[in-house]
């Protein structure tokens, strides 16, 4: 059992905690939350020793093994698959000694115990674990130095994951994975046989692989059972009953205390005076829980385009030699929200980058509208901003004419304010960081706008922030995400990217989570087969239900607004005006955007259908 006894502990005058306590058995999944600059890393080097209490205890049972992913393993000549069966130092050392020891009593325990440690599975288990977060058989083999940073990092959780320490202490693990990884990890950590807790703002990980959340709010630490889902719901009961006893206890000091103003000066009422002043002083203050800080993103509103915005017609592309995407037919218009599925290596990025017109097609045609915008955000572009430079001083190099104090509002719409603003980027959190440059590349107001792991670094309030932002948004959406949750709210199309082709994914991300974990070509092969038949699935459970009931009303959404267009365009055509002489080319213009609109229409009514299909399914399954 984890124990943490009343600590508390400080940085730079700020107290962190004050008198916290909580008690994590043994074997128990815990996620960690939070909000940002709370402590939570923090909490994590108190538990390991590395920094010193002010006061109370943190006790583990004796000789338990910690163990987490601190930094990426180093640039070397080691394989990856030498450099994760090294983490186990145990092992390691007994194998080496084994190759030498020469006392028979001494050969007996080396050998005893390398049986007790399944030594002798540790390479085919070290390659599951390389293999689960995306390197095959042949990168297990290849040096360390072949490899980034990134993926370094991901040798590292082989190594904590291949060690299995008692403790197992993860501090966003799914911020360097992508989907594929972050699913195999998530089942994963379902088995692991040890304690775990987790620092993390990915939703479906909480939900999935812990049963406990342990909150850290107020310099105090609480323990909830149940995944985050039912943390939430908890905690703002919690809040609800805190903030109407707040309320009912101030109408009663209200009420004591205009007695007490009232007859303090009479004789005939003093007692009764004294008596209620008492009772004041008896009362203890229920403190209204803080509100959360509203997280924002306030993306600009781009002008209407006729559709398609975009649209590739046998399309291949790659980067010099055979290509790595080919045959790509493909349409984009701009309600659009489409989520690229697909195994890492398989192209996703390629795409990402062909759309935003970084990589230039070796064969076809790419037919963009005339005026169409494009903004890109990927991971990458965050560790290039100018750690010397503020936030202010990037958007003002994008902005020159503007005014600072419009320059400020659009800081200020993407949740960085004075602060923030005028603070060093290199001295920016990393979600701060991850805001301003979602802002800079959606200060043009793009059309059609592809984010690249958009969540990495965000915390929970601004994840659910960003998935209204985008919502809301009046232009095309291609994501490329870890996040499921952000996927399943945001996303009404799925486009699958793998073997060299990129086609519509025609089930829900549910079944392609099953797809990935099982791992089966059988079922990857219907899973990319238009029009069959899905198989039997188990009655649907109350998020499935509520993820179909959502998508049927983004359909509906599509569909008004798709509506309201077209209502604008009849009424165009309707007017005589457009029909005089010399304006024959502009009338062909406008019924043309007005077919367009009605092929719109009878595609997202052709969704709507299949969704409402899918939903009725699942109700009666």
């Amino acid at each position: 059992m984890l124990s943490i006894s009343e600590i508390s502990y400080s940085v730079e005058g700020t107290r962190l905690f004050e008198r916290a306590s909580a008690m994590i058995p043994t074997g128990h999944k815990v996620g960690l939350v939070g909000r940002n600059g709370t402590g939570k890393t923090t909490l994590f080097r108190l538990i390991r020793g590395e920094l010193a209490l002010e006061g109370g205890s943190i006790t583990l049972p004796s000789r338990a093994r910690i163990g987490g992913v601190a930094q990426e393993v180093p640039s070397s000549a080691t394989s990856l698959l030498d450099t994760v069966l090294a983490a186990d130092s145990e092992r390691a050392a007994l194998m080496a000694e084994a190759g030498h020891v020469e006392d028979p009593g001494r050969i007996a325990e080396v050998q005893t115990r390398l049986a007790d440690i399944d030594a002798w599975s540790a390479e085919a288990r070290a390659s599951a674990i390389l293999k689960g977060l995306g390197f095959d058989a042949e990168a297990q083999r290849r040096p360390c130095s072949d490899f980034s940073g990134g993926w370094r990092m991901r040798v590292a959780l082989a190594g904590v994951l291949f060690a299995q320490p008692d403790l197992l202490l993860l501090d966003e693990p799914t911020n360097y994975l992508d989907l594929e990884g972050a699913l195999w990890l998530e089942a994963y950590l379902q088995r692991y046989p040890h304690t775990v807790i987790i620092i993390s703002h990915d939703r479906a990980l909480l939900n999935r692989a812990v049963g406990a959340i342990l909150h850290l709010e107020n310099r105090k630490l609480t323990l909830y059972q149940g995944n985050y889902d039912t943390f939430a719901r908890t905690r703002a009961e919690k809040r609800a009953g805190q903030a109407a006893e707040a309320k009912k206890q101030e109408a009663r000091r209200a009420h004591l205390q205009k007695f007490v103003d009232r007859f303090r000066a009479q004789a005939n009422k003093a007692t009764q005076a004294q008596s209620r002043i008492k009772m004041l002083e008896r009362m203890e203050p229920i403190t209204p829980p803080e509100e959360a800080a509203r997280q924002v993103f306030t993306f600009p509103e781009p002008e209407a385009l006729s559709p398609p915005i975009l649209a590739l017609e046998d399309v291949a592309v790659g980067y010099g030699g055979p290509p790595v995407l080919r045959n790509l037919n493909l349409r984009i218009d701009q309600d659009d929200r489409i989520a690229l599925l697909g195994r890492n290596g398989e192209g996703k990025s390629t795409l990402a980058k062909l759309l935003a017109d970084k990589l230039q097609p070796q064969a076809g045609r790419i037919t963009r509208a005339a005026k169409l915008r494009v903004g890109y955000f990927a991971q990458h572009q965050v560790d290039e901003l100018n750690v010397g430079e503020t936030p202010l001083q990037h958007v003002q190099r994008l902005r020159p004419a503007e005014a600072p104090p419009r320059l400020r509002a659009r800081l200020a719409g993407f949740g960085l304010h004075a602060a923030q603003a005028e603070t060093a980027v290199g001295k920016l959190s990393g979600g701060q960081k991850a805001r301003l440059s979602l802002l800079l590349a959606t200060i043009d107001a793009p059309h059609l706008l592809l984010l690249d792991e958009p969540t990495n670094h965000l915390d929970i309030e601004s994840r659910e922030a960003l998935v209204e932002a985008l919502t809301a948004y009046s232009g095309a959406v291609i994501l490329v995400s870890h996040d499921m949750h952000l996927l399943g709210l945001v996303a009404d199309r799925l486009w699958l990217v793998s073997g060299g082709h990129v086609a519509p994914y025609e089930q829900d991300l549910e079944a392609y989570r099953r797809m990935l974990l099982a791992g089966s070509e059988d079922s990857r092969s219907r899973a990319k087969t238009r029009g069959k038949p899905a198989p039997e699935r188990a009655r649907a459970g109350r998020s499935e239900l509520q993820e179909l009931r959502a998508e049927v009303r983004r359909c509906e959404a599509r569909i008004e607004k798709l509506g309201a267009m077209r209502d604008k365009l009849a009424a165009k055509l309707a007017d005589p005006e457009l029909y005089a002489p010399g304006m024959a080319h502009q009338a062909a213009t406008w019924q043309k955007k007005y077919a367009e609109v009605m092929e719109g229409i009878d595609r997202a009514e052709a969704l709507w259908l299949a969704a409402q299909e899918r939903l009725e399914a699942a109700q009666e399954g």
